[in-house]
């Protein structure tokens, strides 16, 4: 196993740190398309079509064709959900690492360096609606390196960089989807504080939620 080194952001990771995320993101995808499936409304809808279309035609072939249709449409509003947020994320802050994350004095970025690659990323900046806490952003291991410890190695960084500074914690959100950040999360200690629906009307629609987690640090008392 080749040696991870984790530190600061450079310049020069800019387009490495983009296809981490990015990738990472679109892996969700898939997961994404199966929970809709598993909703009562969609698979209301769905047979619904189904059977209107069997009775009314006579014929196998036009209610398989419709439902194959749906199921296409289906895919296409998750894929264009992801790419929204992919965008918006670049936009916010991942197209100017160095102004949001490394002049601000309480926010920092960092990645997981292997073999002069980068395979992982996390920043942290002061949380909008608690500034007692900092908000984990933007953690994402490239799939051939996960497993090893990076993700758990980067949430502690984090989780170093809020004590040095006195924060009483660190918050983040993930969705219901990334099952694999749920457990990690509560493995290191993270507690679910929420659970809310995302803004699209899709994910509204589908039951697409969202989860907030902190994670309280306990301070040295010396």
């Amino acid at each position: 196993m080749a040696e991870v080194q984790i530190r600061r952001y450079r310049e020069e990771d800019h387009e490495e740190v983009k296809e981490v995320f990015t990738i990472g993101m679109s892996e969700h995808i898939p997961p994404s398309c199966m929970h809709v499936l598993k909703q009562p409304l969609a698979q209301m809808i769905l047979g619904c079509v189904f059977c209107a279309l069997l009775t009314s035609s006579k014929s196998i072939l036009l209610p398989v064709l419709a439902v194959t249709l749906l199921l296409a449409a289906g895919r296409q509003c998750i894929s264009y959900m992801f790419t929204k947020y992919i965008q918006t994320s670049l936009d916010q802050d991942l197209n100017h690492i160095q102004q949001t994350y490394l002049d601000p004095p309480n926010a920092c970025f960092w990645v997981a360096e292997s073999q002069g690659r980068v395979v992982g990323t996390v920043g942290c900046l002061p949380a909008a609606k608690d500034e007692n806490f900092l908000e984990l952003k933007r953690m994402s291991i490239k799939k051939t390196h996960r497993g090893q410890g990076i993700a758990k190695a980067l949430c502690r960084t984090v989780a170093d960089f809020a004590r040095e500074r006195g924060y009483l914690g660190v918050m983040l959100h993930t969705s219901v989807v990334q099952t694999d950040a749920q457990k990690l999360y509560e493995h290191m200690g993270y507690q679910k504080i929420r659970e809310f629906s995302a803004p699209e009307f899709i994910a509204k629609l589908t039951n697409f939620t969202l989860i907030e987690y902190q994670f309280i640090i306990k301070q040295d008392h010396n």
